[in-house]
């Protein structure tokens, strides 16, 4: 039997209701005198509103919402599903993991679980782990998740960090097939740079030590991350043996707005066959790129056959690249 390959079988995606919007962030943040504006906000981020979860809501509520949808597409039903994992820097707790909360909600049991931290990036180092256990025969219908409640860590009283994220989730159902899905993949992390994006605090004793709340250099991880997220594409199509004109879909992931189009810039990839969500969603981590993906597949956008980049840049650092034809 030959070695399968793995393929996107089914896409799905959940936003809390909650909807935020740049004014109604404003009038939260004026309550504790720090200006900000619906302008200064668009200017910088490309970005109008975002969505809130609920207190009582947790990661693997959205994920499950978004697994669901994904199932359904598919044609799968959770019974299906031999491997879970979850990408997520929000978990629901210390542990265990939120895959495995996950695999409880959907009725089922038996097959491996985990979580894969690796912040942005996660959806595409989770898609790439997922894609190699199929490969190897370890699965052959995998359930890969990104959700985030990022909400919870934002530090409300620095306007340059708080306005920029929101909570989703997004997931898609990859399946072993006799035809090509998944091209290549390239990921990446450098540790040095912990420092410019990260949540400096851990929990010790019941007390927690450090600082809880998401911190960031924006301006470093700007210039950080265009030139990753470049590299790391050029890596994956070098390795697919094809070139930036075989690319129909630009899906990256969903932090800013100028990060994106100079990402597409340096690709020579025109603004249109970018894929832009962040102006409704705000940077949701792990789950921005299966949101986005979901939303140009339902919305008729992205179609069956076509090739797409995906391509994530995150805290660790990490960054890294998956091409496939849907």
């Amino acid at each position: 039997m030959t070695t399968p390959y793995s393929r996107i079988t089914g896409t799905g995606s959940y936003l809390p209701p909650r909807r935020v919007t740049n004014d109604d962030l404003a009038k939260e943040l004026a309550t504790r005198g720090i200006e900000t504006s619906d302008q200064w906000i668009v200017e910088r981020t490309g970005i109008h509103a975002r969505h809130f979860a609920a207190p009582e809501v947790t990661s693997s509520d959205l994920g499950y919402e978004a697994a669901r949808h994904a199932l359904e597409s598919a044609g799968r039903k959770a019974s299906d599903v031999d491997l879970i994992i979850v990408a997520t820097s929000t978990p629901d707790m210390v542990f265990p993991s939120s895959a495995a909360i996950l695999q409880h909600k959907l009725g089922i049991a038996g097959c491996p679980a985990f979580d894969v931290q690796a912040v942005c990036s996660g959806f595409v180092y989770a898609l790439t782990v997922a894609d190699a256990m199929i490969r190897t025969g370890s699965a052959r219908c995998a359930l890969v998740v990104g959700a985030e409640v990022f909400s919870r860590i934002l530090d409300f009283n620095d306007r340059t960090t708080c306005v920029l994220f929101g909570d989703g989730a997004g997931a898609v159902v990859l399946e072993a097939s006799q035809e090509p899905g998944i091209l290549a993949s390239d990921l990446h992390a450098d540790g040095k740079h912990v420092g410019i994006l990260c949540v400096p605090g851990h929990v010790s004793g019941g007390n927690v030590l450090g600082t809880p709340l998401l911190h960031m250099d924006g301006q470093a991880v700007f210039k950080l991350a265009v030139r990753v997220l470049e590299e790391a594409a050029r890596a994956t199509l070098a390795k697919a043996g094809k070139t930036e004109a075989d690319i129909d879909w630009l899906i990256p992931h969903q932090a800013n707005i100028r990060i994106m189009e100079g990402t597409a810039k340096k690709l020579k990839l025109p603004r249109e066959k970018l894929i832009v969500t962040v102006n409704e969603h705000g940077n949701t981590s792990a789950a921005s790129i299966p949101l986005a993906l979901d939303e140009a597949v339902r919305s008729g956008k992205v179609k069956k056959g076509e090739t797409l980049m995906l391509e994530g840049v995150g805290g660790g650092f990490t960054w890294g690249a998956v091409l496939l034809n849907l």
